[in-house]
């Protein structure tokens, strides 16, 4: 399909000529004699390129280039003008003009800039559709994941979310076990009712059963009236009974029969209430564990483990590392109002070679305090914790001097710690002497300097 151009132009006979001579290059193209007339046609005709004039009464073409890269920032803008000089150039480019023609201009010249310009914006929106069906691909809501394992996950959600099967969800901590039973609720028949979770690990033992099933008046002192449990919360809905692991003997009993006649009583009420309601469970324990500990009774564990799902963790899918940077990147830069882009080569490979044992939860808060501390605009590895440095592979580790009753040679002790500080800080660096530099905080031209004094290589191809 032929591209659509906009050619914006106060004078009639360039106006003309340019839409005549585009149109029998093979382009669909409109005109508009001013800045205003061109930004409504603009954003009805969705053009592939504009062609516009700075000179022009009310609106120039430098407003012009404003208003349109708000509305659509990745369209090419092209600058003609018969008042040229370096300092419209430099505006125009500095507004988002692609690139400048001073009239009269050579009609190649035209052509070789508009294709030009027209195969970089094929190229950034195939990027952009690219980037939006990966997105796509690899999130199921705030589930984020390409690897194999979050795939499986992801079909399995799909295939059990329909039923009213029970589901255990187990995993270690941080590893999104809340996000996936709401995700399951939210693909259900029920994603419309109440979804209701009660932390089994968060309610000390004497209120759990109350806290859950609700009570009568005066069951108990401090009772002063009725209260609705969260289990009738959930009625019509799900119940998510969040750490399974740590609920008690004693309220385990009473939780198996509610799941088997799915009804339950009020503490000090005389009456069962019936309650349709779907059960997910989670744990990070090992339940089986705890089967054979007489932890956890058999019977209660069977009727939630109808349906498996176990959750990774991070470090056993660190191909999912960079998309959760990057998503939670987006996130804490958008709610502190900071326009950090992009994630630094290096921060990215520290990041990913760190072995998370509180998983997600553990790389959310991280980037958290990065984009807090960040002052440029990319995420640089000079704000991760240094946590993540000491897990390093390859690196190592700077030793404290020992002091004994005879004494150090401090020349010697120095010595030794810069060249375990300047080793550990290549390797971070992937041997770029530049970016180790930078790490420790002196010009490229020290560090050669300290390199040669201390008898390293110094590879000048670095």
């Amino acid at each position: 399909m032929p591209e659509r151009l906009l050619v914006v132009d106060d004078e009639p006979s360039m106006r003309e000529f340019l839409e005549i001579m585009l149109t029998q290059d093979g382009y669909i193209v409109r005109s508009a004699s001013s800045g205003e007339e061109g930004l409504e046609l603009f954003k009805v005709s969705e053009p592939s390129l504009v062609l516009t004039d700075v000179k022009m009464p009310g609106m120039s073409g430098l407003d012009l280039i404003q208003r349109l890269k708000r509305i659509n920032p990745t369209v090419p803008v092209i600058v003609i003008t018969a008042f040229a000089s370096a300092e419209d150039a430099l505006r125009a480019v500095r507004e988002g003009a692609y690139d400048y023609l001073s009239k009269p201009f050579q009609l190649d010249d035209l052509r070789i800039i508009i294709r030009n310009a027209l195969e970089v914006h094929t190229l950034r929106r195939e990027n952009l559709e690219l980037k939006r069906s990966m997105e796509e691909k690899f999130h199921f809501g705030e589930i984020i994941g390409k690897s194999s394992q979050m795939q499986s996950i992801f079909k399995l959600i799909l295939k059990v979310a329909p039923s009213n099967a029970g589901i255990l969800i187990t995993g270690e901590s941080g590893t999104g076990k809340e996000l996936i039973a709401k995700s399951i609720h939210h693909h259900s028949s029920r994603a419309d009712k109440p979804f209701v979770t009660v932390n089994c690990a968060a309610i000390p033992e004497n209120l759990l059963e109350s806290e859950m099933f609700g009570h009568v008046r005066g069951a108990f002192t401090g009772a002063v009236g009725a209260k609705i449990g969260l289990v009738e919360m959930a009625h019509t809905g799900t119940l998510f009974l969040d750490e399974i692991g740590e609920i008690p003997l004693s309220i385990q009993v009473k939780l198996l029969r509610f799941l088997q006649e799915r009804e339950f009583r009020r503490v000090g009420d005389t009456e069962d209430k019936k309650i349709d309601v779907r059960i997910i469970a989670a744990t990070n324990r090992n339940l089986e564990d705890d089967l054979h500990h007489g932890s956890f009774r058999e019977d209660l564990y069977y009727r939630l483990n109808v349906i498996r799902v176990n959750l990774p963790s991070l470090r056993d899918r660190p191909e999912d590392i960079p998309l959760l940077t990057e998503y939670f990147l987006k996130k804490y830069a958008a709610a502190q109002h900071k326009q950090i882009q992009r994630v630094s080569s290096l921060a990215m490979r520290v990041l990913c070679n760190y072995a998370y044992p509180g998983n997600i939860r553990e790389l959310e808060n991280i980037i958290e305090r990065c984009v807090t501390l960040e002052e440029s605009d990319q995420l640089t590895a000079e704000n991760l914790p240094p946590k993540l440095f000491e897990k390093e592979p390859g690196i190592v580790s700077v030793e404290e001097p020992d002091i004994g009753s005879g004494g150090i040679d401090l020349e010697k002790a120095l010595e030794s710690t810069e060249r375990q500080l300047i080793t550990r800080a290549l390797a971070i660096a992937g041997n770029n002497r530049s970016k180790a530099a930078a790490l420790l905080g002196i010009s490229f031209r020290s560090f050669r300097y300290r390199l040669m004094k201390l008898g390293m290589a110094v590879d000048e191809t670095a």
